[in-house]
């Protein structure tokens, strides 16, 4: 009797030890991903909850009466295809107003910041080798995976407190609400990114798997909005962002809401954690299909073309969804506005001094070129990524130069941007019916905008790796400006910072031929001069 209660303490006992063993090094770890954050993590704060917290300011000039704010709630009645975009509103306050224009997007923005920290510190560290290194020291099993949800968590906080604070002018609770269902969205797909880390070996598939999960949750939610004008259809109940938007802000909350992201956030923790202590690293439970290096993958083109193709494919299909889905509700952006100066005002600002429907149109092509700017940066980075995991040297080390091998990559990013925007173009084309040829010209516009941006990611490449991130700082620097210059009537010597405040805002304007040459010019001598330091420095060793 007393052996075997002894064995069971002492089994008991080994049990706690071997737990608290798989969580240590935490600490240190969290530490240094708030380190290695500290730029980018911000930004994206600052971006997801800077933006909701300023809406009230701009959407308060836009619909400032408690009339146009009633119009807005019955144009979104009796509008299916802009409810599909923006969601339902429930109150015609103006919180209430700003919930509906923004927590669909910033839900959204949220899960995407949430994904990129939680692979970067997951299956990128693997994947490059670092984290083997670490693991030879006092680090637990899933003390990566925690430091990584921590930080996720740290962020989604920030971004939950500044909508919080800034939105309490509107209502307390509302704000807190908006402010915990976005940040409640992002938590949730960082989960969604652990599990991914977990399944598959490379981090571009992880950061794919995820996104894919949330084009999915923004399709269900669009169908289920389109069906309901009150959120209540089944479709928009199985959407994460259905549920943001569920929760009601500023419209007698429904607080019992936020208890569906705690449980599915829990759960899909719980299953991370446990994929997490049955592999090792490096490893996944869903390995990359091995292919023989013959016919094109035996060239540096072939083998850029094969590593990024999927990535490009994936692209491209999103596009063209939401082209179809944006150009059907182009006849409908004038019952939105009505008779609402202010609005017309911000629309004409987006997409130039043409009528509303051409500025509409417009102002949805340099949407679809801002986010096909983050395609480009993310492509022509995977550069710095192979380099990084060490595979670029055996590429090298044969009768290939690092010119051929950086431009089959830099080819297909440039060209793959371009493509994004003539898949766009066609499927807004395709969803408004009407003046293909005016759409897919405007589209193209756009294209050396995208490029300009790429060229920066390649020139901070090429000539530092460790300055790589500028790229995505610039990047999302023009994302932010796109976004909420307009909105918040800034000076037009900010809006120029970005390539594509540059650009004639088509259709419904003229083509403006020399800052289309100029924009095309900077992106060659940019990727050249990348291109040119590329040959003179070392290759990185991890």
């Amino acid at each position: 009797m007393t052996a075997a209660a002894d064995t069971t303490t002492t089994t008991g006992f080994a049990a706690r030890v071997g737990g608290s063993r798989q969580l240590a090094g935490t600490g240190g770890l969290l530490r240094l991903a708030l380190r290695r954050d500290r730029v980018m993590v911000p930004l994206w704060v600052l971006l997801v909850g800077g933006t909701t917290a300023g809406a009230a300011g701009s959407l308060g000039g836009m619909y400032g009466t408690p009339a146009e704010r009633a119009d807005v709630v019955d144009s979104m009645a009796a509008n299916s295809s802009l409810r599909s975009l923006y969601g339902p509103v429930f109150d015609d306050s103006l919180g209430a107003i700003v919930a509906w224009r923004y927590v669909a997007f910033m839900a959204a923005f949220a899960a995407v910041m949430s994904l990129l920290i939680v692979v970067r510190h997951t299956r990128e560290e693997e994947e490059t080798g670092r984290q083997e290194m670490l693991s030879a020291a006092m680090v637990g099993r899933r003390a990566p995976l925690t430091a990584a949800l921590m930080t996720a968590l740290i962020a989604n906080a920030g971004v939950a407190l500044i909508v919080a604070v800034g939105l309490s002018g509107e209502g307390r609770a509302g704000a807190l609400a908006l402010g915990l269902g976005i940040g409640g969205v992002g938590m949730l797909f960082a989960t969604t990114a652990a599990i991914a880390a977990q399944l598959t070996e490379t981090a571009r598939l992880a950061k794919g798997l995820t996104a894919a999960v949330l084009g999915l949750a923004w399709a269900l939610k669009a169908a289920g909005d389109a069906a309901a004008d009150d959120g209540s259809n089944i479709l928009t109940w199985l959407s994460p962002i259905g549920w943001a938007e569920n929760l009601r802000s500023f419209a007698d909350e429904r607080w019992w809401v936020l208890l569906l992201f705690a449980a599915a956030t829990t759960v899909q923790a719980l299953i991370a954690y446990t994929l997490a202590g049955r592999r090792d690293i490096g490893m996944s439970f869903l390995p990359a299909r091995p292919g023989p290096a013959t016919g094109a993958l035996g060239t540096a083109e072939g083998l850029a073309w094969r590593l990024q193709r999927g990535s490009l494919f994936g692209w491209a299909g999103g596009f063209l969804v939401a082209g179809v889905m944006f150009g059907a509700m182009t006849d409908g952006a004038a019952d939105l506005i009505g008779d609402n100066q202010q609005a017309k005002d911000m629309i004409a600002r987006l997409g130039g001094q043409s009528g509303v429907t051409d500025a509409f149109l417009a102002g949805m092509i340099a949407m679809f070129g801002m986010v096909a700017a983050v395609y480009i940066v993310q492509s022509v980075l995977r550069l710095d990524g192979e380099e990084t995991a060490q595979r670029a040297e055996p590429v090298l080390a044969n009768a290939v130069g690092r010119l051929r091998w950086a431009a089959g990559h830099l080819a297909v990013a440039f060209g793959g941007a371009a493509l994004l925007m003539v898949v766009a173009g066609l499927g807004l084309a395709a969803g408004y019916r009407q003046d293909v040829a005016a759409v897919l010209g405007g589209s193209l516009v756009q294209v050396p905008a995208v490029w300009a941006v790429g060229a920066v990611a390649a020139l901070a490449y090429g000539a530092y790796p460790r300055a790589a991130v500028l790229g995505w700082v610039y990047a999302g620097l023009c994302l932010g400006l796109g976004w909420i210059g307009a909105a918040f009537d800034l000076p037009q010597w900010a809006l120029k910072i970005s390539p594509f405040a540059h650009l004639p805002k088509m259709p419904g304007n003229a083509m403006d031929w020399p800052a289309v040459g100029v924009l095309v010019g900077l992106t060659v001598l940019l990727v050249g001069g990348g291109l040119a330091a590329l040959r003179r420095r070392d290759l990185q060793t991890g």
